[in-house]
C-alpha cells in the first residue's frame, strides 16, 4: 500500500500593499488575493486610493498603518503634491524595511524610493543597467510617443534578460510595471508572486518557489467582446 503524500502549505504571514491614485483595480484586486490565498494562506493584500484618503483622515490613517506594517508595498500614479505628500513619509521610513518597494508613474519623490534587491532608484552611484537601457532606448517620434514607450516597454525585460547582476532587479521593476499596465486580476496574481518569489526575506523566505509566475497578460487597445469569451474576464 503505498503512503499517502502529505503536502505541506506554507502559512507564513506576508503583507502586499497596494498604494495607487484610484480605485478601479479594487475589486481585481480583492479577486486577486482570494486566488493568491490559495497558495499564500498566510497573505494579505490590501488596495489603498489616494481619491479616498484625500478627505478622509481615518483612510488616510489605515494606509500609513498598512504601509508601517508592508513586506512588500507597490505606489503607482501618485504625482499630484495632495496625492503623494500625506503618505510620502509612511514610504520613505518602510522603504529600508520591508521586502520590497515597487514605485512606478509616480512623483520623482516617490520614484526614488524604489527598492527591489540590488536594484535602488535615487543612489549615489550609476546603475549599469540603467545607463544601457538609456542607450538602448529609441529616440521619440512625433505622434507616436505613447505607442512607442509601450512597445518598449515590453523589449525591455527581453534586453535585460541575459543581463546578470542588478539587472534582473530592474527587469523585474520593469515586469512588474507591465503587469500593472495590463491591469487585471491575471496579472495583478502573477505581479505578487514575482514579488514573492523574488523578494521574501527573512521568515518569509521559504515563500519563494510556491507557485509558479506567469508572463503578462497582453491585452489589445480596441477588441469586440463577447460574453460567452472563455478565459478573458
Amino acid at each position: 500500500m503505498k503512503p499517502k503524500r502529505i503536502s505541506i502549505v506554507d502559512s507564513t504571514p506576508i503583507r502586499v500593499v497596494l498604494v495607487t491614485m484610484d480605485p478601479h483595480l479594487a475589486s481585481a484586486a480583492q479577486r486577486a488575493g482570494e486566488q493568491l490565498r490559495r497558495s499564500y494562506p498566510g497573505l494579505t493584500l490590501t488596495l489603498h486610493a489616494a481619491a479616498e484618503w484625500c478627505d478622509n483622515e481615518a483612510a488616510l490613517a489605515r494606509v500609513r498603518e498598512d504601509i508601517g506594517r508592508g513586506d512588500i508595498v507597490v505606489a503607482t500614479m501618485l504625482f499630484l503634491e495632495d496625492h503623494f505628500r500625506p503618505v510620502l513619509e509612511a514610504l520613505s521610513a518602510r522603504r529600508e524595511h520591508c521586502d520590497a518597494m515597487v514605485c512606478a508613474m509616480c512623483a520623482g519623490e516617490v520614484t526614488r524610493l524604489t527598492r527591489m534587491g540590488d536594484f535602488a532608484m535615487g543612489g549615489g552611484s550609476r546603475n549599469p543597467a540603467l545607463a544601457l537601457l538609456q542607450k538602448l532606448r529609441p529616440k521619440p517620434r512625433q505622434g507616436s510617443g505613447g505607442a512607442q514607450q509601450m512597445k518598449m516597454l515590453r523589449r525591455i525585460p527581453q534586453i535585460l534578460r541575459f543581463i546578470p547582476g542588478t539587472a534582473q532587479d530592474v527587469r523585474a521593476y520593469f515586469t512588474s510595471l507591465q503587469y500593472w499596465l495590463a491591469g487585471s486580476e491575471a496579472n495583478l496574481v502573477n505581479m505578487i508572486r514575482l514579488l514573492v518569489d523574488r523578494y521574501a526575506t527573512g521568515e518569509r523566505k521559504g515563500l519563494r518557489g510556491i507557485a509558479k509566475v506567469e508572463p503578462p497578460v497582453e491585452y489589445p487597445d480596441v477588441g469586440l467582446y463577447h460574453p460567452r469569451l472563455k478565459s478573458r474576464g
